[in-house]
């Protein structure tokens, strides 16, 4: 069984960010979309915009995705890329009418249905962009990684960023208001 990922799964390979570690642990060939050979460096250089990686952190990053993208002699490449036919293209622009999606995510929802088309056994896909989650959803796939709850979520991004170490009952103290 394939998964389909678009690029905000896929950056999570790559970049250290909330919910890496689920991404990098899915299971099955990760088929993505032609559009993830642009937006997938677009991100990681926003990423280095904005203090978050360092120029030469960045040049390697695209370079390992490059070589999973094209492989490399003795490598196969580590995905399946979907190339962007008129078909796609016309099925994003009807996704944007009916989920609001912006031009982007369309093509990729877009190129997930082509998948499932081809593969009926690709009925995942992993996102983490809210509207395109919610949209796959809607087209019938499986959302991956499955929902955090809300405590779940808070936990992983306040991971090891305190100096104070405390027990569970002193924070659940503080969360009650005792």
């Amino acid at each position: 069984m394939s998964v389909f990922a678009d690029t905000s799964a896929v950056v999570k390979l790559y970049a250290d960010e909330h919910a890496s570690s689920e991404v990098r642990d899915l299971a099955g060939p990760l088929v993505v979309s032609q559009m993830t050979r642009v937006e997938l460096p677009a991100a990681l250089w926003r990423k280095h915009r904005m203090g978050e990686l360092g120029v030469e952190d960045t040049r390697i990053l695209i370079a390992d995705f490059e070589a999973d993208y094209f492989g490399t002699p003795g490598e196969e490449r580590r995905f399946s890329a979907v190339r962007i036919t008129a078909e796609i293209l016309e099925e994003a622009v009807r996704l944007t009418a009916v989920h609001g999606l912006r031009a982007y995510g369309a093509v990729q929802l877009a190129s997930a249905k082509a998948v499932r088309s081809a593969d009926p056994s690709c009925t995942s896909c992993a996102v983490f962009d809210k509207n395109l989650r919610a949209a796959a959803a809607m087209e019938g796939f499986t959302p991956l990684p499955g929902e955090a709850s809300r405590g779940q979520n808070l936990v992983e991004r306040l991971r090891g960023k305190s100096d104070t170490g405390m027990t569970t009952d002193e924070i659940m103290d503080l969360t009650r208001g005792e």
